[in-house]
């Protein structure tokens, strides 16, 4: 079950929910524990870079927020964050550096890491988004069994019972999920995985793979390919001694 583990998922480095992650072992054990969260560390937060604006909800000044954005708290929206028109924001909810949440996405009870991007009509509850990961357009986390039974997160080798009703998706770090893809209460996402567009996605998708439909799941390649008179072998090189050292956020690879 390490897979789904919060160290194999995320670079707590790009998230000021660092603290909060720490404490856990899977990232949705976090979820009821959002809000509270929130509300002690917005306390704890620059006057010279944030700004609280209405009631518990504090916004970098270096973030911009559309006018006809609709903000509840407890929120933070960090540094170099942007709020396009019309998105909603229902409260339990930080924002990343850098991160974009676009036109008509709402958002409510979730974390999203730094440059994080649900530009276009998504829906995100109680979920989770590592660094850099990328909804398209008109794809939704579904935060909610039709039965409204408690959620499992299914893998290969059994179930776990997680006791929460209200439990979207956990995307790693990088994860690409294409235009108008459901994923389904429960959902977990490996770090730099890709979901085909138009998907229905549940349970365990392992990390470095390329999710087509339903029972097809394939690994990246991960060889680099020889391009003669380029950059590209120097560049792939440094990629992996990096990742063999273990530096920085690059561990995630």
């Amino acid at each position: 079950m390490e897979q789904v583990m919060v160290k194999n998922l995320y670079c707590l480095e790009e998230t000021i929910a660092a603290p909060l992650l720490e404490q856990a072992v899977y990232p949705w054990e976090v979820l009821p524990k959002i809000g509270a969260f929130i509300l002690e560390l917005g306390k704890t937060l620059s006057e010279e870079e944030y700004e609280k604006r209405g009631e518990d909800i504090w916004v970098a000044k270096t973030a911009q927020v559309a006018p006809t954005a609709c903000i509840c708290g407890p929120a933070i929206i960090g540094k170099g964050a942007e709020i396009r028109h019309c998105a909603f924001i229902r409260g339990k909810v930080i924002v990343g550096e850098g991160a974009v949440v676009g036109n008509s996405t709402e958002l409510k009870n979730a974390i999203l890491f730094n440059k994080v991007q649900v530009p276009h009509y998504n829906y995100v509850g109680d979920s989770i988004l590592g660094y850099k990961a990328h909804m398209g357009a008109g794809s939704i986390a579904s935060n909610v069994k039709a039965d409204k039974r408690p959620v499992t997160v299914t893998l290969s080798e059994g179930k776990i019972e997680t006791g929460l009703k209200k439990f979207g998706a956990m995307l790693g770090d990088e994860v690409e999920v294409g235009c108008g893809t459901v994923l389904n209460p429960g959902t977990v996402v490996g770090r730099r995985s890709n979901i085909y567009p138009l998907s229905l996605v549940r349970g365990y998708v392992a990390a470095e793979s390329i999710y087509k439909k339903q029972g097809e799941v394939v690994q990246k390649e991960t060889e680099p390919i020889a391009m003669a008179g380029s950059m590209l072998g120097v560049i792939e090189k440094e990629d992996r001694e990096k990742k063999e050292k273990g530096i920085g956020c690059d561990d995630r690879r």
